[in-house]
């Protein structure tokens, strides 16, 4: 199967065929998969070499003169390392852009740490107006892709990620989708954390909902799957663990709750490892996930 970042090209150069208003912004990563589309629109692919503050600034200056500009490199370098460009070139002059990052929260162990973005979604959180797609599968993502691209003069973050699950389901941009109905608590599966939230809570009398848009946060899917399913609430997520705490705990603010916020962790892995050494050694595994999650809601979770 390929990868979510292997649509990312294929999919935006054929958004650059239908419109004439998307533009492309590269800073030397993924130029190779824009080499056609930069033959046919020379003036609509701009490759501004390592440079990733510069990066946002071209994209917020193309935003400015009505293009939809795509922004594309690593998480690390398109929110970390330009995030003041991010919060006063985009949102202090409120210019809409698309950014779209690779990698994720450790998807090349092997870059190391510089390479490496779990407080990503975090970040972005403390500005305001951003939506944030997290897709869990291919399909998803270049679903995910038009969605923000079409969606007028937004700001936009799409985070691929090389983890996927098995199969893909309808995302709409907006919503969370319920995949299992239970009465003894609600996990929120986001993005690429399904598959391994599925097999932890197999034979668990817990609801599931699936999150690929994360910002803005669907209070009232969490709402109404507390109604039956109790408001003993689990956040599984692919970047800082109890990234999206806060926004559970807004939704549920009118009644008794508690919220348990799962994904990577705060300490710093100092070996390269591999992938799925990285899942393990921040609990994101399945069997990690069911000691976790029924640990938190006891007892009452088993049918």
């Amino acid at each position: 199967m390929d990868t979510m970042r292997d649509r990312f090209a294929p999919v935006v150069s054929r958004l650059l065929d239908e419109d004439p208003r998307v533009a492309v912004v590269l800073a030397a990563i993924g130029t190779d998969g824009f080499a056609g589309a930069a033959r046919r629109h020379p003036r609509r692919v701009v490759d501004v070499g390592i440079r990733e503050q510069l990066l946002v600034g071209a994209a917020a200056g193309l935003a400015l003169t009505g293009l939809r500009p795509v922004v594309h490199t690593f998480a690390s370098f398109l929110v970390e390392r330009p995030f003041e460009q991010v919060k006063l070139d985009l949102g202090h002059q409120d210019a809409g852009a698309v950014l779209v990052s690779a990698a994720a929260s450790f998807d090349w162990p092997a870059g190391g740490y510089t390479h490496m973005a779990p407080g990503d979604v975090a970040l972005l959180d403390t500005l305001d107006d951003w939506t944030v797609h997290v897709p869990g599968h291919p399909d998803e993502a270049e679903t995910l892709l038009r969605h923000a691209v079409a969606a007028g003069d937004d700001k936009v973050y799409v985070r691929l990620s090389v983890q996927s699950n098995g199969r893909a389901l309808p995302v709409d941009g907006e919503r969370f989708r319920t995949v299992r109905e239970g009465r003894s608590g609600v996990v929120v599966a986001v993005g690429p954390m399904l598959d391994a939230v599925l097999a932890a809570t197999e034979g668990l009398d817990v609801t599931v909902l699936y999150a690929t848009t994360v910002r803005p946060f669907d209070g009232a899917a969490l709402r109404w799957a507390t109604e039956t399913a109790g408001t003993d609430v689990v956040l599984v997520e692919p970047y800082l663990a109890g990234t999206s705490t806060a926004a559970a705990n807004d939704a549920l603010a009118d009644v008794p709750h508690r919220v348990l916020g799962l994904g990577v962790g705060r300490r710093e892995l100092r070996r390269y490892g591999q992938l799925e050494e990285h899942v393990a050694a921040h609990g994101l595994d399945a069997r990690s996930l069911r000691e976790r999650i029924g640990g938190f809601f006891g007892a009452a979770v088993r049918p």
